[in-house]
C-alpha cells in the first residue's frame, strides 16, 4: 500500500509540473502509467520469477481497489491536459488506447465492478483453477512459493466474500437464476483426493531436475494444503453461496433494475462497442441486422434443396445425427482437421504470421456444462505455452459439426489466436498496449474472421454456409437481446425467442448464451459492431481500390498495431484507403 500512496503523489506532483511539449507529457504519463500498472501485476511478476509475487493472490481489499480508482482518474486527469493533435507517429495509436481505457477505467470504477465478480460460467472462483493450469514450476523455491499461495487461498475467498456482502447490502447482486451454476462449478472443484484436485496440477508436473525425494516431499505437503485447507474454504464458498448470496439475489435479469443501472448499463454499451452509441441505437441496428441474414439464410436453404419451413429446417439440423459427433474423440479430431485446414489458407489472405503456436484442447469437465461452445485461452511464449482452442465436448448433441469451421475460424486462426498472438509480439509498443482488452476490436476482428472464410473457401457445403450464417445471426441477436434484457424490460423467453426463431443453434448453447448475457452485460454488444465496422471499411477499399485493393495489406493493416478503439480504427484505415489511392 506505501507503493500505492507514493505512485498517487507523485502522480499529482508530475500533473502540476507538465512539460511544455505535449509528446515529453505524454511519455512522462506513459512511463508512470506503465510502471504503476506492471507493480499491481502479480502475473507480470510471477512470469519474471518473482518468488513474492508467487505467494499472493491479488490484493482486492477496498483500500487498495480504491487507491487504484484514485490513481486512474488521476491518471485520466493528466491526459486530458495532452492535446492528441500535437501527437505524431505511434503516440498517436497509443494516446487512443490509454484515453479509451482511462476515460472508461473512471466511468466504470473497479470498486463498483467488484460487486459482479463472477459471470455464469467463470468468476474468481475458477481463478485459481485456470491460475493453476498456466503455472510452470521450475524449481524448489517455486514450488514452496504455489504451497503458500495454496495456503493463502482461504483468506483470499473471504475477502471475495466481504465485496458481495457489500454488494448484497447495495443491491448489486447478480441475478438468482444463474446462481445454482455457479454453486455446481464451485462443488466440482471439491475432491476427496487432493491430487485430483486442478490445483495439485503445477506440484504434479514439477520438472525431473528436482531431486526424486525432494519433489516427492514437495507433493506431499502440497496434498496436505489442499485437502486441509484449501478443500474446506472452498466447500465454505460453496455454502456461502447456497445459504447467503442465492436467497438475497436479484429475482430480476437486467441490470437496469440494480440501483442507477439504466445509467450504468449506458456506460457499458459505450465501453464494449468503443464507440459513443446508445442502447436505442443498438437494438435498431440488430433488428436490421436480423432481417438481413435472415434473408441471406432463406438463400442458402434453397441451395441445400430442402423442401419445408425455415423451422422445419432448423429441427432438421437439430436433430439428425449426420451433423453431430458420436464420441469426444471426433469432436477434437475435426475440430483439429479444420484448424489445420485454416493454417494451411493463412498465407493467401495474410503477409505476416505469428510465431506462437496453438493446439485444440477440450474445455476442462468441471467448468464444461455451463461453458461456452468454444473459446480461446491466450498462450504466452515467455511462460512456454501455446495459445488453446478450446472446444466444449460436454453434450454431443449440442454441438453441431456444421457450425464448427465457423467457430475454428473465430477462435483460432485467423481469429483470436492470430490477432492476439500477434500482438504480443509487436516491438516498439508500449506494454499497457500489448495488454489491452478492446473488446469490440478482438470479437468484431474473431466475428469478420467468420465472414473472411468465404475467402478462404472454407466452407465445403450448403449446410456450413448455413452454420456460419446461424454464427452471425447469433451475434446479430445479441444486439437486439443484450439491448433488451439490460435496458427494455426483456424476458428470458423473450430473448431465447430470437436465437430458436432465427438460426440453428442448439438449445443448450442457447440457454448457456443468454445466461451469459444475463450475467455479463453489454460485452456480447462488441461482436457484431467491430464486425460491421470492418466488413463496412473492406467494402469501402474494394471501392475505391479496384484491382489495387490488396486483401492481405488491408488485414496486416488492421492488426499491425494490435486492439484499437473503433473510432481510431476507421480513421486509420479511411488513411489508408486514400494513401493507396496515392
Amino acid at each position: 500500500m506505501r507503493h500505492l500512496i507514493c505512485g498517487i503523489a507523485a502522480s499529482v506532483l508530475i500533473a502540476s509540473a507538465a512539460h511544455a511539449d505535449p509528446a515529453e507529457d505524454f511519455a512522462s504519463l506513459v512511463a508512470d502509467y506503465e510502471a504503476w500498472t506492471e507493480e499491481q501485476n502479480v502475473q507480470a511478476r510471477i512470469r519474471a520469477g518473482d518468488l513474492d509475487a508467487m505467494r499472493e493472490w491479488r490484493d482486492i481489499s477496498r483500500e487498495t481497489i480504491e487507491a487504484r480508482d484514485t490513481q486512474m482518474a488521476g491518471f485520466y486527469d493528466r491526459m486530458r491536459a495532452i492535446d492528441p493533435a500535437a501527437l505524431e507517429g505511434s503516440d498517436t495509436a497509443s494516446y487512443a488506447v490509454l484515453e479509451h481505457m482511462l476515460r472508461h477505467a473512471v466511468a466504470l470504477p473497479q470498486a463498483q465492478g467488484m460487486y459482479f465478480p463472477f459471470t455464469n460460467d467463470s468468476g474468481f472462483h475458477t481463478s485459481a483453477d485456470f491460475a493453476a493450469m498456466s503455472a510452470r514450476l521450475r524449481n524448489a523455491d517455486e514450488a514452496e512459493a504455489w504451497i503458500d499461495r495454496l495456503a493463502a487461498y482461504p483468506a483470499h475467498l473471504d475477502a471475495w466474500m466481504g465485496w458481495l456482502d457489500e454488494a448484497i447490502q447495495a443491491g448489486w447482486t447478480q441475478p438468482r437464476e444463474i446462481i445454482p451454476g455457479v454453486i455446481d462449478q464451485i462443488a466440482a472443484q471439491i475432491v476427496d483426493d487432493p491430487r485430483d484436485s486442478a490445483l495439485f496440477m503445477p506440484l504434479a508436473n514439477l520438472p525431473a531436475s528436482i531431486p526424486a525425494e525432494a519433489r516427492e516431499a514437495l507433493q506431499a505437503r502440497g496434498a496436505a494444503v489442499i485437502a486441509d485447507t484449501v478443500m474446506p474454504a472452498i466447500a465454505g464458498l460453496r455454502d456461502y453461496f447456497e445459504n447467503t448470496y442465492m436467497p438475497a439475489a436479484r429475482e430480476s435479469i437486467g441490470v437496469s433494475e440494480v440501483p442507477g443501472g439504466r445509467e450504468y448499463y449506458r456506460a457499458l454499451v459505450r465501453y464494449h462497442t468503443s464507440l459513443d452509441l446508445t442502447p436505442e441505437e443498438v437494438h435498431q441496428t440488430g433488428l436490421a441486422e436480423v432481417a438481413r441474414i435472415r434473408a441471406e439464410m432463406d438463400d442458402v436453404i434453397a441451395r441445400t434443396g430442402f423442401e419445408g419451413s425455415f423451422d422445419e429446417f432448423t429441427h432438421y439440423l437439430r436433430t439428425d445425427p449426420r451433423f453431430y459427433a458420436q464420441s469426444e474423440m471426433e469432436l477434437m479430431m475435426r475440430a483439429s482437421y479444420l484448424s489445420k485446414l485454416a493454417d494451411d489458407a493463412m498465407p493467401a489472405v495474410f503477409n505476416r504470421l505469428p510465431r506462437l503456436p496453438y493446439g485444440v484442447r477440450p474445455v476442462p469437465p468441471a467448468i464444461a456444462p455451463n461453458y461456452t461452445t468454444g473459446r480461446y485461452w491466450p498462450g504466452d511464449a515467455e511462460t512456454g505455452r501455446a495459445g488453446g482452442y478450446m472446444v466444449n465436448t460436454y453434450a454431443l448433441d449440442q454441438r453441431p459439426l456444421y457450425e464448427l469451421p465457423a467457430l475454428t475460424l473465430h477462435e483460432a486462426v485467423p481469429g483470436h489466436h492470430h490477432q492476439i498472438a500477434l500482438a504480443q509480439e509487436i516491438e516498439d509498443m508500449p506494454a499497457f498496449r500489448r495488454r489491452a482488452s478492446i473488446t469490440a476490436f478482438t470479437e468484431g476482428w474473431g466475428l469478420y474472421s467468420e465472414f473472411l472464410g468465404l475467402d478462404m473457401g472454407f466452407y465445403e457445403d450448403a449446410y456450413e454456409d448455413f452454420g456460419r450464417l446461424s454464427y452471425e445471426m447469433w451475434r446479430a441477436c445479441r444486439l437486439v437481446v443484450d439491448t433488451g434484457m439490460h435496458y427494455f424490460g426483456w424476458t428470458r423467453e423473450e430473448a431465447e425467442a430470437c436465437f430458436l426463431d432465427n438460426s440453428a443453434l442448439a438449445p443448450l448453447n442457447v440457454t448457456n448464451e443468454v445466461s451469459r448475457y444475463i450475467s455479463w452485460p453489454g460485452q456480447a454488444l462488441a461482436y457484431k459492431t467491430g464486425e460491421i465496422l470492418i466488413r463496412r471499411l473492406r467494402s469501402q477499399g474494394e471501392a475505391r481500390l479496384g484491382e489495387d485493393f490488396d486483401l492481405a495489406d488491408f488485414h496486416d493493416t488492421i492488426l499491425e498495431e494490435g486492439p484499437l478503439p473503433l473510432s481510431y480504427l476507421e480513421s486509420k484505415m479511411e488513411a489508408w484507403i486514400a494513401e493507396q489511392e496515392g
